[in-house]
């Protein structure tokens, strides 16, 4: 079986927007954006797709850091990019459809940036 190249493109946030507008003027279209912490940064990947070729920009975002909202070049990101900030407390500015930290309602604020780094013993263990 052929496996195609599917890239995932190191990008800094003064390159996303050009980037993301970029893929749309190649006809790309917006599949998922993600994020996930890694230690003291956030990674976040903003996938495209044009005829089953699959591309990812791959953000390193450190904490306190704010994105650009890429809703001006693809609407529909908006709720993408509200989870960001509602789930990860990273701010995203411009954002077409913004709920100010409304549009998912948790427990405590920003819970995916919490420090899951494990203590090197666990603190529920039977004694």
């Amino acid at each position: 079986m052929k496996t195609e190249e599917q890239p995932i493109i190191p990008t800094g946030i003064p390159d996303l927007i050009p980037g993301v507008s970029a893929l749309k003027n190649e006809g790309y279209r917006l599949v998922a954006i993600s994020t996930t912490k890694l230690g003291e940064i956030f990674q976040v990947d903003y996938s495209f797709d044009l005829n089953f070729s699959f591309r990812t920009l791959r953000l390193l975002v450190p904490q306190g850091i704010t994105l650009p909202s890429i809703t001006g070049i693809y609407w529909a990101a908006f709720p993408y990019e509200n989870e960001i900030h509602d789930l990860f407390g990273i701010m995203v500015t411009d954002i077409a459809v913004d709920f100010k930290g409304t549009f998912i309602k948790t427990a405590i604020q920003f819970p995916f940036s919490v420090n899951t780094d494990k203590p090197e013993e666990d603190v529920c263990q039977n004694k």
